[in-house]
């Protein structure tokens, strides 16, 4: 079962027809706006190389590759408590224990409602002066987690409950409890078919961390921001980060249609083993027998 078959139905034939005529519609739009854009920065002389020559040298590359290594960090230590937490919410919502269900469903419940900006500044002006005053990389990756895990424990959870309830049914036959029904037979099921969305989820995540010039990180937005005040070149400094989050997005992108494909295909049928020419079957025998 793919991940779209989770998560809502295929469209039929005139739905499918619908959705290419919109994309199309859309590409055009996006593509006269793109074109609309070029043409009046070239008319404001924004496209002139002397613009662009600072960003041939070292220096400002290599001010730009450490907001990049910063973003990056940001979001991998994000996505690396993220994912097992949002997993370890979405099982404690299905627990059979009504306090632990109740206790995991307000978490997400308050935290997916909650804004993450209205976090970040939680973690910079008001918990300071109460006593927990964080580094300034865990004041942007603590807010995120915490948004995340909320946002990911319903990824994992739909994918638990798409999954066939034989799958429950055959490991309580062989003895195993409800966790270890979930920790060996259901969990790794459902991470597999949910793998696209898990990766689709990175994306927000790298979004999440253009926050960090909130709490001043030095991830990619920060550092070109700093970079336009020392030379005043907005336009192409920030043409060239969009540019770096397109391919950053586009990668992960393909890396999530790539795992929906994988998951899609199905196991290659057992090749029968051709029978010996010295043992003959009998059909009433309950053991082959050999031929002298």
């Amino acid at each position: 079962m793919s991940v779209n078959r989770v998560l809502f139905d295929p469209p039929g034939p005139r739905g499918r027809r619908r959705i290419r005529i919109i994309a199309t519609i859309v590409v055009v739009m996006a593509m006269g706006l793109v074109a609309l854009a070029l043409q009046r920065f070239a008319a404001s002389g924004q496209l002139a190389p002397g613009r662009w020559q600072p960003f041939t040298h070292w220096p400002y590359l290599r001010f730009l590759w450490e907001g990049l290594r910063g973003t990056l960090g940001a979001t991998a230590v994000a996505a690396l408590f993220s994912f097992p937490l949002g997993a370890g919410v979405a099982v404690l919502r299905l627990s059979r224990n009504p306090t632990l269900r109740r206790l995991a469903a307000g978490y997400v419940e308050l935290f997916r409602s909650l804004p993450l900006l209205l976090l970040i500044f939680a973690f910079l002006l008001a918990l300071p002066p109460l006593g927990l005053n964080l580094p300034i990389f865990w004041k942007l990756v603590v807010p995120i987690v915490m948004v995340n895990v909320a946002v990911l424990a319903e990824v994992f959870r739909a994918g638990i409950r798409a999954l066939d309830r034989g799958q429950f049914e055959a490991a309580a036959a062989i003895g195993l409890t409800h966790w270890q029904s979930m920790r060996i037979v259901v969990l790794p099921q459902a991470i597999r078919m949910m793998a696209p969305a898990l990766v689709a989820q990175l994306v927000s995540l790298l979004k999440d961390s253009t926050l960090g010039y909130v709490v001043s990180y030095p991830e990619l937005m920060k550092q070109a921001n700093s970079l336009t005040v020392y030379t005043h070149l907005l336009v192409q400094t920030f043409l060239i980060v969009a540019c770096i989050y397109v391919a950053i997005n586009l990668l992960l992108s393909q890396l999530a249609h790539w795992l929906e494909r994988r998951s899609q295909r199905r196991p290659r049928a057992a090749r029968p083993v051709p029978a010996r020419a010295d043992v003959q079957v009998d059909a009433q025998a309950p053991t082959p027998q050999l031929v002298h």
